[in-house]
C-alpha cells in the first residue's frame, strides 16, 4: 500500500519530558488518533462513537508511542483504541459489574468488605483503557472531587473504625495536582482507625514521568502507602516505566501489580512469564491476575475463565513464588473477590480408625504424590 511505511507514531521533538505536557497533548478524538494510527474501519467507527457512549478516548503521547500504528492486533493498541465491538452486548455484560453503586454508603465511597473501602477522588485518567470497570463514570468531565464532595465519605470513615484499609482510586488520583493529592491523602491519614492507604493508579504504566521527586516527597510522610498498578504486557516495561518503579521502591512505596487478563493482549503463558519476571526485577510484586470484569461492551477483550486456569497451570513451577500472582475473579454484583486455582488435588481419602487421611496431589511436573495426614 503506497505510503504505508511512512506512517509512524512520533512524539514531537519539542515535547518536554513533563507529565503536564503529556496530559495537555493527549489524543482525545478520532481525528487526532487517525493522524497517528492507520485505523481499521472498526476502530474508526469505535472512535467516532466513543463520545456518544460516554466513555471517551484518552491516550498520552508517551503511551501512544508504544503501540504499533500499522498492526491492529498490537497488544498496546487493543487496550486503548476503541473498536466498534464496544457496541456489542453479550450475555453476562453489566453496566456496573462489581455492584459498586449498590455498595456506596456515602458519595464517592464504596464498601464491599467490612475492613476496607474505596474512595473515588476523580473521574479523570491519563489513559482510558477500553476494558475499564468504571467506564460508566470515568472521563465524565467533573474532574477531581472538591473537599466538600468528599466530606461525607471522610465522616463515614471516621464513624466506622472497622474500616482499616482505604484505596484511593477513581479515575486516577495521580493525574491530579500534587498539592491536591497530598491533601486527600493527609485527610485519610488523619483518621486514626485507617492503618493502610493504597493508591490505585495506572500512571506508572502510561505516564511514568509523573512519578517525580515533588510527588514522592509530598507523599512519603504519609506512609504506609502502597501503590497498586496495572502492567498488562511486557512492552509496557520501558526504560521510563522501570525507572518510575525504582523511584517508588526507593522512596519506600511497596508496589503491587494487578494484571487484567485480556484476549489478544496477554493470554499466552510466555507473555505473562516475561511480564512477571520483568516486574520482579524492578521490585514490583505480581499480586493478581484478574479475570476481566464483565463490563458492557468488553466481550471481545475477555477470555473464558478456563483460559486463566490453563495459564496458571502452565506458569506453576516455571516462576518463583514471588513472581506468581493469584488468579482472581471479582464476582458480579459486588459479592467480592474469589481466588481460582487449577485442580491440583486428584483424590482425598478420609481417615479411619486404622488409617490416616490421605490426599493425592498432582504436581506441576504431572507426577502424582500422596500427602499423609498426621494421626
Amino acid at each position: 500500500m503506497p505510503g504505508l511505511r511512512s506512517l509512524r507514531v512520533r512524539v514531537p521533538d519539542e515535547a518536554p519530558d513533563d507529565w503536564r505536557w503529556q496530559l495537555r497533548h493527549s489524543i482525545r478524538d478520532v481525528a487526532g488518533l487517525a493522524a497517528r494510527v492507520r485505523l481499521t474501519e472498526s476502530e474508526r467507527l469505535g472512535a467516532e462513537r466513543a463520545a456518544q457512549r460516554g466513555f471517551p478516548i484518552g491516550i498520552t503521547p508517551y503511551y501512544l508511542g508504544l503501540l504499533d500504528p500499522e498492526d491492529p492486533s498490537c497488544p498496546i493498541r487493543r487496550q486503548v483504541v476503541p473498536s466498534a465491538e464496544e457496541d456489542v452486548t453479550v450475555p453476562g455484560d453489566l453496566r456496573d459489574p462489581l455492584g459498586e453503586e449498590a455498595h456506596s454508603p456515602a458519595p464517592e465511597l464504596i464498601q464491599r468488605y467490612p475492613d476496607r473501602a474505596l474512595l473515588l477522588v476523580t473521574d479523570q485518567c491519563a489513559v482510558y483503557c477500553r476494558f475499564c470497570t468504571r467506564s460508566r463514570m470515568v472521563g465524565g468531565g467533573l474532574g477531581p472531587r472538591p473537599e466538600q464532595r468528599l466530606a461525607p465519605a471522610l465522616e463515614y470513615l471516621r464513624a466506622h473504625p472497622e474500616v482499616r484499609d482505604v484505596i484511593l482510586s477513581g479515575g486516577d488520583l495521580l493525574t491530579m495536582a500534587t498539592r491536591r493529592i497530598a491533601q486527600v491523602v493527609a485527610a485519610v491519614r488523619a483518621i486514626p482507625s485507617v492503618e493502610t492507604i493504597r493508591l490505585a493508579t495506572r500512571v506508572p504504566v502510561v505516564l511514568p514521568m509523573r512519578l517525580d521527586a515533588e510527588l514522592l516527597g509530598a507523599l512519603r510522610s504519609h506512609h504506609p502507602l502502597w501503590v497498586m498498578t496495572h502492567f498488562n504486557h511486557p512492552k509496557e516495561l520501558t526504560a521510563e516505566a522501570r525507572a518510575g518503579l525504582n523511584r517508588l521502591a526507593d522512596a519506600g512505596f511497596p508496589v503491587m501489580n494487578q494484571s487484567v487478563l485480556l484476549r489478544g493482549v496477554n493470554d499466552r503463558a510466555e507473555t505473562l512469564e516475561a511480564l512477571f519476571r520483568g516486574l520482579v526485577r524492578e521490585r514490583a510484586r505480581p499480586y493478581y491476575l484478574l479475570q476481566a470484569d464483565p463490563v458492557r461492551g468488553t466481550g471481545h477483550l475477555r477470555t473464558p475463565l478456563s483460559v486463566g486456569l490453563e495459564l496458571m497451570e502452565a506458569l506453576q513451577g516455571r516462576l518463583s513464588g514471588i513472581a506468581l500472582p493469584k488468579l482472581i475473579v471479582d464476582t458480579p454484583g459486588g459479592m467480592g473477590k474469589v481466588p481460582v486455582l487449577p485442580s491440583w488435588v486428584v483424590a482425598r481419602t478420609p481417615a479411619t480408625a486404622d488409617e490416616p487421611g490421605r490426599t493425592t496431589l498432582r504436581t506441576w511436573r504431572g507426577v502424582e504424590v500422596d500427602y499423609v495426614d498426621p494421626p
